[in-house]
């Protein structure tokens, strides 16, 4: 619980003073689908460990 705290403070401390909305909007947006493209990369890994795929 406190790993995830320590992620929610950085992640809103890097956009507190970043000027304007669009570029704060845009670095937010950029920041989700880097989230996203990174669970994709974990899902297809477990899929291809738990399918026995060799590597």
């Amino acid at each position: 619980m406190d790993t995830l705290q320590n992620i929610r403070t950085i992640y809103n401390d890097g956009f507190r003073n970043l000027g304007s909305m669009i570029v704060k909007n845009y670095f937010k947006a950029f920041a989700w689908f880097g989230f996203a493209m990174y669970a994709v990369v974990l899902y297809a890994f477990v899929f291809r460990v738990s399918t026995g795929f060799a590597f």
